[in-house]
């Protein structure tokens, strides 16, 4: 029997190794983010609307979240090192296709590729991590790798913002490249030949069309919802039966094949079970609703532009980077539930009694001040629920282990931007609605006279009338703006306290499985 990895590199090529997996895992992610500061640059030039220029988000998440099925397969048959290299050369194309793209068409097709890429990097770069560090020393692995996932959303609107304002928008793309080259003649140098010692070799291609076709239809259903009026639109529920449809023929797939696409084994750990849940909702539907909607509160809200917006969230990236590594060593010597309880803690206090105070009166340092804690309780959480998930995965599960993980990753970013994007303006709708019923028609009317009589001073009354009637209703939206970003921040929370709760079947779990063995 062969030695485990760990015991056959040095330690400075351990280093390299994580140097090279780091930053392919970084300039990958980064990508998911810094895209949105560029996208309303980029209609007039790609010739397309608002609606049209989302598909260059959708079409990246649909084909990750798809591509990730397919990994652990590949993993099989050619070896990790082999995808993650073939992956970040992908990647590095597809940026510079990105950054040529003409038309719509032709851009959306090189964010699918890059979408594509970035699966194959980061199901496989946390395997190689896990793998390459000793098991005393996985804590601290976890919680680089953690750095990563973490810190790369946060920096993405400050470095979108600065190169959009400084360099144009298509840089954006092109300031990758070089990193991508220089990493994979790291890569390809440094990092040793790891198989997938899985023992099912055939590829369930049935399966993976299913479970494909219901990622599609779900991600298409839950992006295209709000434009299309959820379940007032046939096309939406057209989606709704095609998903149940498809998952329906995914199960009976694969209930009757020996060849199964998902090994649903790894459930029966309850500590990858029960941490999968957290990651899911706090990661998912909490976290990501948090990334998604800070950047606009400090656009529309507080009226920062691009760069200064990504300037403030910078701090709250700086908190992700400095917690994110010390939380998976901390997890080594106390624990990953000792660590995960306390950024429990931290992350409902600030997600439910600090970010919902954020408003329009709020100063601008306050604002940060009220992120600093979030950035701290997301350095802190990949690190150890990731520890607690695989620690105990048997090595040959560990590549499916990871590959549903990333799975749940983009799943629930995309449910999370969905029900953020929802919930902004169904609150916003319902604050106009609601001052509009509760103004004083008389203080209001006179207050639009003075307004009105004091522009007439350099326009004819009617349209001063008219002038004040625009202004007091961009004043309505405004702050019924500012109390559905209230409301939004706050329901994000309460989905992180659900996560959360699983916690404390871990626990329940881990008490229980010490008592019987004493």
């Amino acid at each position: 029997m062969s030695e485990p990895i760990y015991k056959t590199i040095s330690n400075s090529e351990r280093w390299l190794i994580t140097i090279s997996v780091m930053m392919g895992t970084f300039l990958a992610i980064l990508n998911t983010t810094i895209i949105n500061v560029v996208i309303p640059d980029m209609i007039a030039p790609l010739a397309t609307d608002l609606y049209g220029i989302q598909w260059v988000i959708t079409g990246y998440m649909m084909s990750a979240a798809v591509a990730l099925l397919l990994v652990n397969h590949l993993t099989k048959e050619y070896g990790y090192k082999t995808v993650f290299v073939f992956g970040l050369a992908l990647f590095t194309l597809a940026s510079v296709l990105c950054g040529m793209s003409k038309t719509l068409e032709t851009m959306i097709a090189s964010r699918a590729l890059q979408g594509t890429a970035e699966a194959m990097i980061v199901a496989t770069a946390q395997t190689i991590m896990f793998t390459i560090f000793p098991p005393r020393k996985r804590g601290l692995a976890m919680g680089i790798y953690g750095l990563g996932v973490s810190f790369a959303p946060a920096i993405g609107p400050l470095i979108g913002g600065w190169v959009t304002d400084n360099l144009g928008w298509r840089m954006v793309f092109f300031i990758g490249v070089p990193v991508g080259i220089i990493d994979l003649a790291i890569s390809l140098a440094y990092i040793p030949g790891i198989k997938n010692i899985s023992n099912s070799k055939k590829f369930n291609y049935a399966s993976f069309l299913f479970i494909s076709s219901f990622t599609v239809s779900l991600l298409l259903l839950l992006s295209k919802g709000q434009q299309k009026g959820w379940f007032q639109s046939s096309y939406i529920v057209i989606l709704l039966l095609l998903s149940i449809i498809f998952l329906l023929l995914y199960a009976a797939s694969e209930f009757y094949s020996k060849n199964r696409l998902i090994d649903f084994s790894i459930y029966k750990i309850p500590e990858y079970r029960y941490s999968m849940l957290t990651f899911f909702f706090v990661l998912g539907f909490s976290l990501y609703q948090i990334f998604f909607l800070s950047p606009l509160y400090f656009e529309n809200i507080k009226h920062l532009t691009t760069f200064q917006a990504g300037r403030d969230l910078f701090f709250m990236g700086i908190f992700i980077a400095i917690t994110a590594p010390f939380a998976g060593a901390v997890s080594d010597k106390i624990g990953a539930l000792k660590v995960l309880a306390f950024t429990a803690a931290i992350y409902i206090f600030t997600a439910v009694f600090l970010i919902p105070q954020m408003n329009y009166y709020t100063p601008e340092l306050k604002s940060i001040g009220y992120l600093i804690p979030m950035g701290i309780a997301m350095g802190a959480f990949f690190a150890p629920v990731s520890i607690l998930a695989l620690r105990d995965m048997p090595a040959d599960k560990m590549g499916i282990a990871v590959n549903m993980q990333q799975y749940l990753r983009f799943t629930g970013a995309s449910f999370g931007t969905a029900i953020a994007t929802n919930t902004l303006l169904s609150n916003a709708s319902v604050h106009y609605n609601l001052m509009g019923i509760q103004q004083n028609y008389a203080y209001t009317e006179n207050w639009l006279r003075k307004i009105a009589d004091l522009l007439s001073v350099i326009m004819n009354h009617s349209v001063a009338m008219q002038k004040a009637e625009i202004l007091l209703g961009g004043v309505k939206q405004l702050f019924s703006l500012s109390f559905a970003f209230q409301h939004s921040f706050l329901y994000a929370g309460y989905w992180g306290i659900f996560g959360l709760s699983f916690l404390i079947l871990i626990a329940f779990h881990k008490k229980k499985k010490t008592n019987g063995s004493s």
